[in-house]
């Protein structure tokens, strides 16, 4: 799987770019005060954010799984799956009504594959040692059980706020924004571990026994 993203790094960057645009206009919309923005740039937000979504997802599952005879991060294609889910329902169904509930559920999906996703490269990478990268990958990796918490309570209602909050909407900006980071910093640090050492014993071609020339 870490060859698969060393080759598709700037995949993993473009992602976190869009993601960090998506967790800004989020955040945006989270602070904004009731009558300020009219219903038709409201709409226009929700569906510029539902294209940047799609547009991530579409990077984030190409990442997982092009130029990969082996080893696909099928994680991370799931997570795109479900980023690309989001995107559809913000920019073609959001007309229709669909629940808080759903929209959590997608971000919990995203959040326990992206945490997942680092717990398992975080041990290849210290066996390479690059045992900073790998520690900061695991502490990344434990990082989204509390957005899991969060957005599980966002969708089931076990958390109430009162009329005209948009709690909701801080909580997806802070998510994406940690995700845009995650996927940046693992992007840089692919790029500057260069190629893996298992990377470079697979290249190699077997050594025969030493011999004397005849």
């Amino acid at each position: 799987m870490i060859q698969t993203l060393t080759k598709n790094r700037w995949l993993l960057a473009l992602c976190g770019v869009l993601e960090a645009i998506m967790s800004v206009i989020y955040v945006l919309m989270g602070t904004t005060k009731n009558g300020v923005v009219d219903f038709h740039g409201w709409n226009s937000k929700v569906m510029f954010l539902g294209e940047l979504a799609l547009a991530a997802g579409v990077c984030a599952i190409t990442a997982g799984i092009w130029r990969s005879a082996a080893g696909k991060g099928w994680l991370l294609a799931l997570n795109g799956l479900a980023l690309g889910a989001l995107g559809l329902i913000c920019t073609y169904f959001f007309r229709f009504r669909v629940s808080l509930r759903t929209v959590s559920l997608l971000v919990t999906l995203m959040a326990v594959s992206l945490g997942l996703l680092a717990l398992v490269i975080a041990p290849t990478l210290r066996r390479q040692r690059h045992v900073a990268d790998g520690w900061l990958l695991g502490l990344a990796g434990a990082a989204p059980v509390g957005f899991v918490l969060a957005f599980l309570a966002l969708g089931f209602g076990w958390v109430k706020w009162g009329p005209g909050s948009h709690v909701d909407f801080l909580w997806f900006g802070s998510y994406f924004g940690f995700s845009a980071i995650c996927m940046v910093g693992l992007a840089t640090r692919l790029h500057n571990q260069g190629p893996s050492q298992s990377g470079l014993r697979e290249a190699l071609p077997p050594l025969g026994n030493p011999g004397r020339a005849h």
